[in-house]
């Protein structure tokens, strides 16, 4: 009898996956990745309705962070933009999307937070879902980014 070498299992990082066989994203990785798209989908039309016109959101008097409507809504819009196609970098398994992930939902976050005032209760969703977010990508790095 010939002794069979012994082989290790894959660690479970990309780094041990050969290139060919690697998953596009796996877990909270892919769900982080579909609500960065969503999320990015849903800013970019509340971008979009503030831009349109400035009756859709309630006028706010004596707010420090004032910003008029129009310009909420180009905020809105192009952090949208980029989080929506950051999102599909993250399903497709693109090596930068998950740090520009992190940055486009705590900006995200920032954001919705000055955004308060004026749709308190959406805003408080896409907090929530920016720090799920976040928390998702910060927590599962491939074995290679971490080396």
């Amino acid at each position: 009898m010939t002794a069979q070498p012994h082989s290790t299992p894959p660690s479970g990082g990309y780094g041990s996956v050969p290139p060919g066989n690697r998953p596009l994203a796996t877990g909270g990785v892919t769900f982080a990745g579909v609500l960065l798209l969503l999320n990015g989908l849903l800013a970019i039309f509340q971008g979009i309705s503030a831009i349109a016109t400035d009756d859709v959101y309630a006028a706010i008097d004596d707010y420090v962070y004032a910003i008029n409507l129009t310009g909420w809504g180009w905020i809105l819009l192009i952090l949208g933009v980029v989080a929506a196609l950051t999102g599909g970098g993250i399903l497709s398994g693109a090596s930068w999307a998950r740090a520009v992930g992190i940055v486009l939902a705590s900006l995200s976050l920032l954001a919705q937070f000055l955004f308060l005032p004026y749709a308190p209760v959406w805003s408080v969703i896409a907090m929530a879902i920016d720090v799920f977010v976040i928390w998702a990508l910060a927590t599962s790095w491939p074995e290679a980014a971490r080396r």
